[in-house]
């Protein structure tokens, strides 16, 4: 059931039409035959008869809209006949019967709103308006409202009536004459502004596209009605300019002043919602200038760069406004100037600029033409350190380009990823501390570290540390090194040490113990796979210095040994003493050596001074002041290792003129290879006296002072007096080890000798013994008569009566002592004396080396004797299998100890002391002595000649038929030297 309204009702309200009569319906179908056979037989025409449409009645009486054309029309003339003829197409008028334009605009805003509608109680009210506006005198003679509505069905008459009232009031205030558009673009910068629409009436809507932008949610084209809305420009990339420009268009349906007419000729007229074309409007913005923002974000190409290499950068350019602009079709060209600070000693800070006074390494610049990865120019790294790059874009420099950039752009300062490192490289100079020392020291190296191609680099505020090492090596030979950069092979590494640098400055290295005599020096060496990962990228290279730098090395000056021993202890007033010197322990070259400008030449010869008389034997002790002790003549030998027998010469003669007690002292002042010696004044091998009044019978004696466990020690006396008895003997006993806290008990000997026959005033040994744990062994000599009384007994620790006994060391020495000479065709060998504890498995080989010159040569092209290796067991002597060496000449031996492994732990030294044998032709000459005593030593010297002499016949016979042993000659030949010897003694 239809309801009346309060509001213009809704235009899709519908209301059933009121049913027809027969006539009426009668005449619709005529009709609508007779269009239809018009249209088949006449040609088509536009006008075609109106129709009822829906509103209540019939064609007699009838309120509403008509049909025609498609649409719903409402007549206009009241008292016309209705439009049953051929109605034309409507026209749009904008001026119609005098009607005001606002009453035109009211006609079109209703009929546009409501005149479509399908609700017989809306379109009969619509009809009412439009005959009261379009008809209004007409429209209140016949009676108005009231009379209208008789043609309503009663039951629906107030809804009409409250249709009508709503429909005139929304005319009145909706109804819109000249409706309008109208848009306006403001930017606020280059991206974001706003489109306001203005529309008249404000309820306007419709489609609005933007050109060059788009709205807050990224479209285009948005059906919007009046206000203000956010765009955001989206120029074409590159463009240097753009402009944003908004299309809108609205229906404006039933808003304008003017009406559709649709005519029938000779009825009334009907009206229908204006049919104007759709509103538009457009509207730009000025032309927006662009610019853009290039960045940079760089990574260095490499971290870390060798001096002398191109430090670059790798520039990742960016842009954080805009779009790279293109002029003409290429890349706006952006200069960036790049600053390379630096050298630093460590990672600067990270910072907006660089510290005032920073160091400039050097400037370069690039020009960027587009986001993307660009490697700036390079920079030769000068020397080490720390480079930081700094990147600008400054726009005053772009000249005419400057426009086209938003601002300036500054790279931050100290930032990790834009810093080279460039290493450094530590070497170091050294100084030995101790150019001359001695076997058993310990020495050590000073270094003074440094880099050496710029700053010491730092981490955290700290020297970065690194490890040095420092190698000691034995040189080989016995002569100073010859500096070179090559190690030689034969150079026996003797011990590596560690210094730790923790910057530049002066370091000493620990201490390492040289053994041996001879040369060493230092070779020191910074290895990268030696230190601690992380330090490794900042160290430029490996290093090693020289070999062979004369201040990076030690002389460990060689010890002498002098045995000596008079040939007669009694010298009678006026006659001559003569004494037997063995002198060992010089470099087989000495004294040849002259010196090279740092080491000193060799010393030439040994003095030998005879001190005396002294009344008593008692003044002969080891701290005798020697500057005031009465001289009676001194005698030189060569320094050179040999025996020499003195005062033999009539040049060199001792000649005693006073009683008393004498002793040879013999001294040799040291040089750079060789350790000052001086004999003791209380040996009692070197003494001799004169008698003078009746001496009685005494003993001194002399132990062997310090040993090792497991080497053999003696004791020895001097025995004197005037007269010794007949059949008189000593024995020799040995106490201990015993604590050297303790005090001295001498009750159960662990050694006694035999019985020593003492035929008169001279020296006498004891034999050799050992011990198998270390202490002190404290020596007692008794000297019997025949009958066995005790005619002299030492005391129990009386001075130089005790050996020290201590344990084998932990490190191993090899010390030699090769048979010095023999006669062609005896044999010789080389006897290593080990001290210390040898690693299990440890082997020992000897090597002989014929020498053809001055210098000592041991190669392979002079190398003529080698033996397989021995099975080293532990600390004492070992002996090489005897060889013969076939030719007349010198021999230097070499021995060579390794561990199990076949790492050297030992090499001698070619031409080390006590490593030489000189095989002659003919024994050694020697000097008879002339001396005061009598001739009981002729018939021993005789006898033991003849009996050396068949020994060596039967020696010399027994090899000639045997196949002679050694190594042939150069040439392949078999030595014929010893079958030479042999012809020559049958001759």
């Amino acid at each position: 059931m239809a309801r009346p309204i309060t509001r213009p009702p809704h235009d899709g309200a519908t209301h059933p039409p009121e049913r027809r009569g027969p006539s009426a319906r009668l005449v619709s179908v005529l009709l609508a035959l007779f269009v239809m056979l018009g249209g088949l037989i006449l040609s088509p025409s536009v006008a075609q008869a109106a129709t009822l449409g829906t509103g209540y009645g019939d064609e007699n009486l009838f309120i509403g809209a008509y049909s025609s054309h498609g649409r719903q029309a409402y007549c206009m003339d009241l008292g016309a006949s209705s439009p049953w003829g051929s109605t034309n197409p409507p026209s749009l008028e904008t001026a119609l019967d005098g009607l005001t334009r606002q009453q035109l605009a009211e006609l079109n805003y209703v009929m546009g709103r409501w005149g479509e509608s399908r609700d017989p109680n809306i379109t009969s009210a619509v009809a009412m308006f439009v005959w009261d506006v379009a008809d209004h005198d007409p429209y209140v003679a016949y009676g108005g409202d009231a009379r209208l509505l008789t043609r309503v069905p009663a039951s629906q008459q107030a809804i009409v009536m409250a249709n009508l009232g709503a429909i005139r009031e929304a005319a009145r205030t909706e109804a819109v004459a000249d409706p309008s558009l109208a848009l306006a673009v403001t930017m606020a910068d280059q991206y974001q502004g706003t489109l306001t629409i203005g529309t008249t009436p404000g309820s306007l809507t419709g489609p609005v596209t933007l050109t060059d932008a788009t709205f807050a949610d990224g479209s285009r084209t948005k059906a919007l009605g009046a206000g203000t809305y956010p765009i955001i420009g989206t120029p074409a990339v590159g463009v240097p300019e753009y402009r944003i420009s908004a299309v809108m268009s609205s229906q404006a349906a039933g808003f304008g002043a003017g009406v559709d007419l649709f005519y029938t000729p000779g009825a009334q007229r009907i009206l229908a919602t204006a049919s104007f074309q759709p509103l538009t409007a457009q509207a730009s913005s000025p032309v927006i200038p662009l610019d853009f923002q290039p960045e940079i974000g760089t990574q260095v190409v490499t971290k870390f760069v060798q001096q002398g290499d191109q430090l670059t950068d790798r520039l990742a350019v960016t842009v954080t406004k805009g779009t790279w602009i293109v002029v003409n079709g290429k890349p706006v060209p952006v200069v960036a100037d790049g600053t390379l600070y630096g050298p630093l000693d460590e990672q600067p800070s990270e910072a907006d600029a660089p510290p005032v006074g920073t160091p400039v390494a050097g400037r370069v610049q690039a020009t960027l033409t587009g986001a993307g990865t660009v490697v700036s120019p390079g920079i030769t790294a000068p020397e080490s350190g720390f480079y930081t790059w700094v990147w600008q874009i400054d726009k005053k420099k772009q000249g005419s380009n400057a426009k086209y950039l938003a601002d300036f752009f500054t790279d931050r300062y100290g930032r990790v990823a834009e810093t080279n490192v460039v290493p450094f490289q530590p070497e170091a100079v050294s100084k030995a501390n101790g150019k001359l020392v001695k076997p058993g020291d310990e020495v050590t190296d000073t270094i003074t570290v440094s880099s050496t191609n710029g700053a010491w680099l730092k981490q955290g505020g700290t020297h970065i540390p690194v490890v040095f090492e420092g190698t000691a090596y034995q040189v080989p030979g016995t002569l100073p090194p010859v500096e070179g950069t090559q190690i030689p092979v034969d150079a026996v590494a003797l011990g590596t040490v560690q210094v730790t640098a923790t910057g530049p400055g002066t370091y000493t290295s620990p201490k390492a113990t040289v053994l041996s005599g001879g040369f060493v020096t230092w070779v020191w060496q910074v290895r990268k796979s030696a230190q601690p990962e992380w330090v490794r990228p900042f160290l430029a290279a490996d290093w090693q210095d020289q070999y062979g730098i004369n201040v990076e090395t030690h002389s460990v000056r060689w010890p002498l040994t002098i045995t000596s021993e008079m040939r007669e202890y009694n010298v009678h007033e006026g006659g001559r003493a003569f004494d037997k010197i063995t002198v060992t322990g010089f470099p087989d070259n000495h004294p040849d050596f002259t010196g090279d400008g740092y080491w000193q030449p060799d010393t030439k010869t040994l003095t030998h001074t005879v001190y005396g008389p002294f009344a008593s034997d008692t003044e002969l002790t080891t701290d005798l002041d020697l500057a005031s002790a009465p001289v009676l003549t001194s005698i030189e030998t060569p320094a050179k290792n040999g025996v020499y027998n003195i005062g033999y010469d009539d040049t060199e003669r001792i000649e005693p003129t006073e009683p008393g007690y004498y002793v040879i002292v013999t001294s040799f002042a040291g040089d750079d290879r060789v350790q000052p010696y001086i004999s003791s004044p209380g040996d009692i091998w070197e003494r001799f006296f004169v008698p003078g009044a009746k001496q009685p019978v005494s003993v001194i004696t002399q132990a062997t002072p310090t040993a090792l466990v497991g080497e053999e020690f003696e004791d020895t006396a001097l025995v004197q007096g005037t007269t010794i008895p007949d059949g008189s003997y000593l024995v020799f006993r040995a106490y201990g080890p015993q604590s050297g806290d303790a005090a001295p008990v001498c009750e159960s000997p662990f050694f006694t000798s035999k019985r020593v026959p003492v035929t008169q005033a001279g020296l006498y040994r004891s034999g050799s013994t050992s011990v198998d744990q270390p202490g002190n062994v404290y020596w007692v000599e008794t000297l019997y008569d025949k009958a066995g009384s005790v005619l002299s007994q030492g005391r129990c620790g009386a001075p130089g009566e005790t050996t020290v006994v201590t344990e084998q060391p932990e490190q191993v020495t090899v010390s030699t002592k090769a048979v010095p000479t023999v006669q062609l065709g005896d044999p010789a060998h080389d006897t290593a004396i080990i001290t210390g504890k040898p690693p299990a498995g440890a082997t020992l080989t000897f090597e002989a080396y014929r020498q053809d010159g001055q210098t000592p040569v041991c190669t392979t092209d002079t190398r003529v004797f080698a033996t397989d290796p021995v099975t080293v067991e532990g600390p004492g002597e070992v002996t090489s299998v005897p060889v013969i060496f076939e030719k007349v000449g010198t021999y230097y031996w070499t021995e060579t100890l390794k561990d199990r492994d076949g790492t050297v732990i030992h090499r001698g030294l070619c031409g080390a002391p006590g490593e030489t044998t000189t095989v002659t032709t003919i024994p050694p000459s020697t000097r008879l002595a002339q001396t005061g005593a009598g001739g009981w030593i002729m018939p021993l010297g005789i006898g033991a000649g003849l009996a050396a002499l068949a020994g060596a016949i039967a020696l010399l016979v027994g090899r000639r038929l045997a196949p002679a042993r050694g190594l042939k000659n150069e040439e392949g030949e078999e030595p014929s030297s010893i079958h030479d010897l042999f012809d020559e003694t049958e001759a």
